[in-house]
C-alpha cells in the first residue's frame, strides 16, 4: 500500500510540486555512517527528507534525523547542495554531517530499519548519490561543494 501512497505522490509532484528542497544528513560516528531503509521503496539512504514552510535548512535536517532514527544531532555542518533532475522533478538535496550525535532508535512509521554499516562496507542497494558523497568523505574529497547528486 505503502508503494502504491509513494508513486500517487511522485505524479503528484509532476504536476504541482516541480521543484524540491530537501535536506539529508551524514551521521557518521567511528568511521560507521548510519543508513535508513524505508517501507515504500527499496535500498538504503541517508536521513533526510523535505524542508517544511517556514522551517530553516538545519532545522529541517534535525528534524528529519529525529523522526527517522530518533537522534538529537550535537554538530551540525553544512557540506554542500546537490541536484537530482530525475524522478520527474527538480530535486535540490542541502547535505549536512553530524559526527556528534545520540540516538534512540526509536523512528516513525515510514521507516522499515536503520542501521550502521561501515564506511568501508557500504550496502550493495544504497542509493548513488547517497554513495558518491559517503565514498567522497571516506577518501577526504572537498567538501563544501555542489553538483549532481
Amino acid at each position: 500500500m505503502m508503494r502504491l501512497v509513494y508513486l500517487a505522490y511522485r505524479i503528484y509532484c509532476f504536476f504541482f510540486r516541480p521543484l524540491a528542497l530537501g535536506v539529508r544528513v551524514m551521521m557518521i560516528q567511528n568511521d560507521q555512517v548510519l543508513l535508513v531503509r524505508h517501507t515504500y521503496i527499496e535500498g538504503w539512504y541517508l536521513p533526510g527528507g523535505g524542508v517544511k514552510r517556514g522551517e530553516t535548512l538545519d532545522q529541517a535536517a534535525r528534524r528529519e534525523a529525529h523522526e527517522e532514527t530518533g537522534a538529537t544531532l550535537n554538530n551540525l555542518s553544512l557540506v554542500g547542495a546537490y541536484t537530482n533532475f530525475g524522478g520527474w522533478k527538480s530535486d535540490h538535496n542541502i547535505l549536512f554531517l553530524s559526527t556528534d550525535f545520540t540516538i534512540t532508535g526509536e523512528h516513525d512509521s515510514e521507516i522499515a530499519e536503520i542501521s550502521f554499516f561501515s564506511l568501508d562496507a557500504l550496502p550493495t542497494n544504497l542509493w548513488p548519490g547517497h554513495r558518491r558523497r559517503l565514498e567522497e568523505y571516506r577518501d577526504g574529497k572537498r567538501l563544501n561543494q555542489f553538483g549532481e547528486w
